[in-house]
């Protein structure tokens, strides 16, 4: 009884799970048709819209074909139009230039039957013209000969007379025009000479200086010279052997004189005794050494004063040994006047002078500062050849240019001068050694050159009294009037001028002036 109503349940079961089965497979197929019909729906529609849309498209492209072809088809319009006006102005220019080159032949031609007709009338006048001459020719012949039958003389002996005559007469309004223009020249030469002198001199202004050949080393104490000296003259000695420098300690207070004609060796042993003293140790070994150190600084300071000075100037360019040699111009003197501020004296006087004449003042200014360059000693240098010419050598050397170097050269007329710039250069020499006080000359020299300016003058006829004055720079001259006349007296100026000239060396010029004088006296009682 159990067991069938299992198998019943059982099939009921299975019976159930088949139709569940079946109705599923109906429902999924049922489904699916479903799905297909939409599927279907959906494409068709998809297909519609693709349609609508691709035609939409079509229309759009075909418009946006048409719109290109007409901008296309505007601008080929355009292009045409330009061509087209170009090859309008083109032909416009051409009918232009036709019409032109038309006119011109037409005036050309106008020109050319012009030409020929002022070439025949021309030509006709020079025949004429020749015909003419030919008449003239005939008829002076014969004049000619007429006259040569009046004054018994030839045309050649006639025109011989009239020449001499007319050389004369020429030679002698020749003279008087050149007497009348060399008086004015000179007039004017010496103003403007005395103007442009003057100004410079007065523009330019110096401090002189004399230089000694000693020097004087102030100590604290005479004690200090014992140190100097050293044992039994050891120290002083090794200081004169280093230096060249003669040392003299005698009784002067809290004084040693340093004696040497070279001022550069005698810086070096004052500035060597001044370190020595300072720092306390003197010996032998020590002297050396402070030498040598003073030595490398006086080098250094040659150099400079060198550069300071070309600065100062305004000169550039100046090759390294010539700065060191205007340094060096600082310790050497000439005439007891120092050659560095005669040196920057005459570059100034030389600059100023240049640029109221219309030259070049730094050219001048070179010069001027160099042209004493020769009167620094030099090792190699030969010291027979004159200064000027080893200065100019020295300038040569280091490439200065010609017109600088002639004027060191010809400064005291060892060479000819070959520019304006040598004559600058003597007389601005000349102006700066002819400063009162510029150089000192030992009294005695100095009393006897103005003794021998007034004998000078004495040694002519009439000469009543003589007198040197300005230091030498002028001679007057009093004459007896009754033996000497105005004439005698500007005769006798330049004969007393000449004599001083070729007798007696001088710095600079002197002035000779003759003066004569009539008195007439008499007594009203």
């Amino acid at each position: 009884m159990e067991i069938n109503s299992i198998i019943l349940t059982a099939g009921g079961v299975l019976l159930g799970l088949i139709l569940g089965f079946i109705i599923a497979k109906v429902l999924e197929k049922n489904k699916a048709s479903k799905l297909i019909r939409e599927a279907k729906r959906s494409a068709s529609n998809i297909l519609k819209e693709a349609n609508s849309e691709g035609e939409s498209i079509k229309k759009d492209k075909i418009l946006q074909a048409k719109e290109k072809f007409i901008e296309l088809k505007a601008e080929h319009e355009k292009v045409i139009l330009s061509r087209d006006k170009k090859m309008a102005e083109a032909e416009k220019r051409i009918r232009d230039k036709e019409s032109q080159i038309s006119n011109e032949l037409s005036k050309e031609k106008k020109l050319n039957a012009s030409l020929e007709s002022k070439q025949k009338d021309y030509n006709h006048r020079l025949e004429i013209l020749n015909k003419k001459q030919d008449e003239l020719e005939k008829l002076h012949k014969s004049q000619v000969q007429q006259l040569e039958v009046i004054s018994s003389l030839s045309a050649e002996e006639a025109k011989e007379q009239l020449i001499e005559s007319l050389k004369g007469e020429a030679k002698n309004d020749a003279m008087a025009y050149i007497q009348g223009a060399l008086e004015e020249a000179k007039m004017t030469a010496e103003q403007d000479a005395k103007k442009i002198i003057i100004n410079t001199i007065q523009r330019i202004g110096t401090e002189e200086a004399v230089d000694n050949c000693v020097s004087v080393f102030n100590i604290e104490s005479d004690d200090v010279k014992g140190r100097i000296i050293g044992r039994e003259g050891r120290n002083i000695r090794a200081i004169e052997a280093a230096t060249g420098v003669e040392i003299i300690v005698d009784d002067t207070p809290e004084a040693i004189i340093l004696s040497c004609f070279d001022s550069v060796r005698r810086e070096i042993a004052r500035l060597s005794l001044h370190k020595l003293v300072t720092d306390g140790r003197i010996h032998p070994a020590r002297i050396e050494e402070i030498v040598k150190k003073t030595q490398k600084q006086i080098e250094q300071e040659i150099i400079e004063v060198g550069k300071r000075t070309v600065i100062d100037l305004g000169i550039h360019n100046l090759h390294p040994e010539l700065i060191k040699t205007v340094g060096r111009m600082k310790y050497r003197s000439s005439y007891g006047q120092n050659l560095l501020q005669h040196s920057r004296e005459v570059a100034k006087l030389c600059g100023v002078m240049a640029a109221e004449l219309g030259l070049n003042p730094k050219l001048a200014k070179r010069a001027g500062l160099l042209h004493d360059i020769g009167k620094v000693p030099d090792a190699e240098a030969d010291m027979e050849t004159p200064h000027a010419i080893l200065g100019m050598q020295w300038a040569e050397k280091y490439n200065e240019k010609d017109d600088v170097c002639n004027a060191i050269g010809a400064h005291h007329d060892e060479i000819e001068m070959k520019s304006l710039l040598a004559p600058i250069i003597q007389v601005c020499d000349a102006i700066s050694g002819a400063r009162p006080g510029a150089r000192r000359q030992v009294l005695d020299s100095y009393i006897q050159r103005l003794k021998d300016l007034e004998d000078i003058a004495f040694g002519f006829n009439g000469v009543k009294k003589a007198y040197a004055i300005q230091a030498g720079r002028e001679l007057r001259v009093i004459v007896e009037s009754e033996k000497v006349n105005d004439d005698v007296a500007a005769d006798l100026s330049f004969n007393i001028s000449q004599k001083i000239q070729t007798d007696m060396t001088y710095p600079g010029q002197v002035k000779v002036t003759v003066i004569r004088e009539t008195r007439a006296v008499n007594i009203a009682k």
